[in-house]
């Protein structure tokens, strides 16, 4: 549905996939993939795609959607230029595409686009950044 555009982590793993080809950096022990959605958060705003919940416990149970919670762990998508401060300076984003984020759990705006759902936060709804 979406192309992808390519994402390099600080270690400089990097992974790019489109329709036609595939090109992966195998000495990477993780592979991201970003959307390419044409949706730019303003200010210090960040949009965010949010990780599916578990549907089975750690001994295999299944968890009915009755007991399911709101999922509250979610993939950056694209992170707004961030707010402007007093001194008519920008406050740098804490955050960047391809984080995994834990969010406040009423935060944000809920958003369909192309089909895909999306959650439109503001960077302090983001309450953790979860590192491999």
């Amino acid at each position: 549905m979406f192309d992808t555009q390519l994402f390099t982590r600080d270690d400089g793993c990097a992974r790019q996939t489109n329709r036609h080809k595939e090109h992966r950096n195998t000495a990477c022990m993780e592979d991201f993939i970003v959307a390419n959605v044409n949706i730019k958060p303003l200010e210090d705003r960040v949009l965010v795609k949010i990780n599916e919940a578990e549907t089975t416990t750690a001994s295999g149970l299944v968890i009915p959607d009755s007991a399911k919670e709101k999922p509250q762990e979610a993939t950056v998508i694209a992170v707004g230029p961030g707010r402007w401060a007093d001194d008519d300076d920008r406050i740098p984003m804490d955050v960047k595409e391809g984080d995994v984020v834990i969010f406040s759990k009423y935060g944000g705006t809920e958003l369909k686009y192309a089909g895909e759902e999306y959650l439109l936060l503001s960077q302090r709804d983001i309450l953790a950044v979860i590192e491999n």
